[in-house]
This record gives C-alpha cells, sequence and structure tokens, in this order.
C-alpha cells in the first residue's frame, strides 16, 4: 500500500540544462565545438553507424552530416523562450522543472558576477513558481567559464574555492525562492568522459588525471553545501548522480565479483563521500549493463537512437540499491533519443510503474523528471537526438508537444493508479 504522504508530496516533470538548452553560450564547450565541429561532421560522413544513418535522422535538420549540428549556437533558445516553454510544461501537467544556472553567464571574468544574468535566472525561478511548477537547480552541469578552464579547470584545487563563491552568490540572490539545490550535476560521468575516455573537453585519457578531478568535484559539493545551508537553513542540498543497473547473469561467481565492484566504483563510491551533505539523492537514470563474462552484454532488445539499450524496468533495481542511504529519492532524469516518438510512451509509463513498485518496496522516492522537456543540444552528438517531449524545429525554433508528452501527462493525472 503506498503513503498518502509520499504521494501528496510526489513531483512530476521534466529536466533541462543550460547549455543544450539556452543557446547564446561562451565557455570552453562552445569554444571546442567550433574547434571540433569539422572533424565530427567529417567522422559521421566516414564512419557511420553500423547499417548506416537512418533517413528519418538524415532528413531532419541539422543532421550528423553537416558541421552546425556540433554546434550549439542558439540551441533551443531557452533563454528567451523559457516563458512559453514553462507554459507547455504547465499545459502538459508538470508540477516541478529542473534547470541548470550557467556558471559561465553569472562570472564571465573571475570574481566578476554579472547582474543580469543573475536577473534573469530569477525570473526563470519566479517564473516556474508564478506557474506552480517547484524549480529543482542545478549550479553545474559541466561547461566552465573559460577563466577557469584556462587555470586548469577541475584539475586544479583552486576551482574548489571558486565553485563555493560561486554558489554562494547564486544563493544569496536567489534566496528563498529555490528550496531544492543540487550543485552538480554527474560528476562521474565528467571525469570519465573528459579524463579518461577523452570524449569531451577536454580530451585527456589519463586514470590519474580523472581521480584528480573527480576528488576535487567531490570536495568542490562538499565546500558548496555548508553555503547553501547558511544562506538558507532549510533549503535542501542534494546531488544528481548517474546510477546504473549492472545485472550479473546467471549464478556465475566471476559475474556477481564484477557486479560487486561496479557497483562499489560507479554507483556508490561518490554518494558515499558525499553522504552527510545530502537531504536527497537524485538519480540520474538511462543505463542497464548485464555482466556475462564481461560487461555491457546486453540483449538489446530494443534500443533508442542512439544505440542505447531501452530497459525502463531496471530503473526498478537502481532505486532499490538506493534504499540503503534512507533519504528522499527524485528521479532527476531519465528518457531516450527518440525522434519519430515510437517508444517514448511506453518508455514512461514502464519508467513510472518501476518507480510505484520501489516506493511499494520501501524506497522514499518523492519526484520523476524526464528528460528533456524539449529537444536540445546533446553535447558532442550534437542536435540529431531528439529527447524531448517538445519536438524543436531548430529552423524556425517553433515547439511541438509529442503524442508521448500528452501520455506523460495522462499518466500524471491517474497517478498512482498507472
Amino acid at each position: 500500500m503506498m503513503n498518502n504522504n509520499k504521494v501528496e508530496k510526489f513531483y512530476f516533470g521534466a529536466s533541462s540544462s543550460a547549455h543544450q538548452a539556452e543557446g547564446g553560450q561562451r565557455n570552453d564547450w562552445s569554444e571546442w565545438e567550433i574547434r571540433t565541429a569539422t572533424g565530427k561532421a567529417h567522422n559521421a560522413r566516414n564512419r557511420p553507424p553500423t547499417g548506416g544513418w537512418p533517413a528519418y535522422i538524415l532528413e531532419r535538420h541539422p543532421n550528423p552530416l553537416e558541421e552546425t549540428n556540433y554546434v550549439a549556437g542558439r540551441a533551443a533558445d531557452h533563454w528567451h523562450r523559457y516563458e512559453e516553454d514553462f507554459d507547455l510544461a504547465k499545459e502538459l501537467g508538470h508540477t516541478a522543472h529542473r534547470f541548470s544556472i550557467e556558471w559561465s553567464r553569472v562570472e564571465p571574468e573571475e570574481g566578476r558576477f554579472d547582474e543580469r544574468a543573475l536577473a534573469h535566472y530569477r525570473d526563470v525561478v519566479r517564473a516556474l513558481r508564478a506557474r506552480g511548477m517547484e524549480p529543482f537547480v542545478t549550479l553545474w552541469h559541466w561547461p566552465l567559464p573559460l577563466w577557469l578552464a584556462r587555470k586548469g579547470g577541475w584539475e586544479s584545487s583552486a576551482a574548489i574555492g571558486a565553485f563555493a563563491k560561486y554558489a554562494g552568490r547564486v544563493a544569496a540572490y536567489l534566496k528563498d525562492d529555490v528550496k531544492f539545490w543540487i550543485p552538480l550535476n554527474e560528476p562521474e560521468i565528467y571525469a570519465n568522459m573528459s579524463y579518461l575516455n577523452g570524449t569531451w573537453p577536454p580530451q585527456v585519457k589519463n586514470p590519474l588525471r580523472m581521480l584528480r578531478v573527480l576528488s576535487h568535484l567531490i570536495r568542490a559539493h562538499r565546500a558548496a553545501h555548508p553555503v547553501l545551508k547558511g544562506i538558507n537553513p532549510s533549503c535542501r542540498v542534494g546531488i544528481a548522480k548517474n546510477n546504473i543497473h549492472f545485472e550479473a547473469a546467471g549464478r556465475n561467481q566471476w559475474n556477481e565479483l564484477l557486479k560487486a565492484v561496479a557497483d562499489w566504483w560507479w554507483n556508490r563510491l561518490p554518494l558515499d563521500l558525499t553522504n552527510d551533505t545530502l537531504d536527497f539523492i537524485g538519480l540520474n537514470f538511462y543505463f542497464h549493463n548485464r555482466i556475462d563474462g564481461w560487461f555491457n552484454r546486453n540483449r538489446n532488445e530494443r534500443i533508442n537512437d542512439i544505440g542505447w539499450e531501452l530497459a525502463p524496468e531496471s530503473l526498478f533495481h537502481a532505486l532499490m540499491d538506493l534504499k540503503r542511504y534512507e533519504k528522499p529519492v527524485y528521479v532527476t532524469e531519465n528518457g531516450l533519443a527518440d525522434a519519430r516518438d515510437l517508444h517514448r510512451a511506453e518508455y514512461i509509463h514502464e519508467a513510472l510503474r518501476a518507480v510505484k513498485r520501489a516506493v511499494g518496496n520501501g524506497v522514499d522516492v518523492r519526484g520523476y523528471f524526464h528528460w528533456a522537456l524539449t529537444d536540445n543540444f546533446e553535447w558532442a552528438d550534437g542536435f540529431w537526438p531528439r529527447f524531448g517531449l517538445v519536438e524543436v524545429d531548430y529552423q524556425t525554433l517553433t515547439r511541438r508537444p509529442r503524442a508521448s508528452a500528452q501520455a506523460y501527462k495522462n499518466l500524471i493525472e491517474r497517478w498512482p493508479n498507472i
């Protein structure tokens, strides 16, 4: 039987991030995009995915073969259109929205905070509240101000204090308008992709440097926590953590050992190192990883447009693993690239059934945020992956809610009877 108090507190919404949605950015990512766009388009033409690029991707603009696909530029122009986007979210039944503040806008030069940028984000927060939607605010969703990137970025211990100062300035400006703060988004993903895999800027492939960056990110979260609490003691501070459901195939000791190591390293260590500073855990969930002799032995019976297995029922297992922390949990990201909107409605339904099952098994889940509200810029892949509940025509910037957005609204209205 579900606890009625938890049902009353449950938030439904969608997520976004500043660099991916706002447009008009100038940070280390925007500089990197300009430098690498030609090479990415060349690779897309000369090294297409297995089976080649499907027509439903190439017929859209921009597509993977074009350099413009890899430069965020005006993105979805959310900076100017946030009220339009929030009107759509409200019409779609959302009661909360997660977004990020862009550090490079707020502090474009070291120690100089832009009052106009701060005022803009205050207007964003108040626009949400005027529509009856709770803001969940992320302070860092990967890009860095150019001045900090040039000083070594997260490899420099100076970034820790700089981040705490930035967090304090934003929190002091927004004060009681924000109840839920998420200092960092997926520190483990950033550290791995930028400093181990070498896929994202600054494209380093060095395990020791990756560990240094991850350590500094954890310390930055811990440094921001007392700053946020000092400004508003009643605020709630969490983290957006990307966890994976590792599944050991069969009754095999080797598979079980690999699962135990992966769960410890990937799913639990960053949470263990921040646990005493967390009022809640934000779970970003996209991946099931079947272990059979080694990792990623998934059957891939259903995949999305970028080849990720669709296993929304695995969200239940990821949530159950968080039960050990005895904290409120919000699913702060969960979604799929699905340009034709073939799978999204069913995916959301299965994901919410997994959430309901986890609640029934004692996990204190209090919200679900789909990724994303609108189509946006998907980092190194660019514009062609379509994650949005709302489709964006990147030539006209026209918004059009997809059928799955209405299906999500229907589920919200029926919750928990789904």
